[in-house]
């Protein structure tokens, strides 16, 4: 059965709603994502690491659209592994652990890792929105868009912009691997 791997934040979780939010709240001033169109995420808001810190914070995020419906479908068809680099904020392991369980129920605890570097964990294809991730994974890969990386479409890289994309790539004629 083929391995996939799936990021958590930009792919399975909306962290630029919640950064948005939080912005506003902070500041009183509202910005789109449009403003922030490829620029790095610690540049359009220099308090992400405050707020990733923050424990609670990884228990409110949006999840992105269609992600849960699909995801269950590819757990059927797949081996699914979720992985997140989240050993860079221990503070955010338990609320991200309790946010999979309370989203992606149907992922198990054997399905999950939490680690700091993700091409450590062998995997036929692996899902995620950075290019740190994605360069150094050695099988096929999708780059999730988000708009820190919208400007910087790899051609080494299959692009997505939904799961509905991802739906199409690997469970009806597209299969990509």
């Amino acid at each position: 059965m083929k391995r996939i791997l799936v990021d958590m934040d930009g792919v399975l979780a909306d962290v630029y709603t919640r950064f948005l939010e939080l912005y506003e709240e902070e500041t009183g001033n509202r910005r789109s994502m449009d403003e922030i169109i490829g620029i790095k995420e610690g540049e359009a808001f220099p308090e992400v690491f405050r707020w990733v810190e923050t424990p609670g914070f990884f228990r409110n995020i949006p999840v992105i659209p269609d992600s849960q419906r699909v995801l269950k479908l590819l757990n059927e068809t797949y081996e699914i592994i979720v992985v997140s680099m989240a050993t860079e904020f221990p503070e955010s392991l338990t609320d991200k652990q309790l946010w999979l369980n309370d989203h992606f129920p149907f992922i198990s605890w054997k399905q999950v890792v939490f680690c700091g570097n993700k091409s450590l964990i062998p995997a036929d294809l692996m899902i995620d929105d950075h290019f740190k991730n994605l360069d150094n994974f050695n099988g096929e890969t999708i780059m999730f868009i988000q708009p820190h990386n919208i400007n910087n479409k790899d051609h080494r890289h299959k692009t997505v912009s939904t799961w509905a994309e991802i739906e199409k790539l690997l469970l009806h004629e597209e299969i990509i691997f």
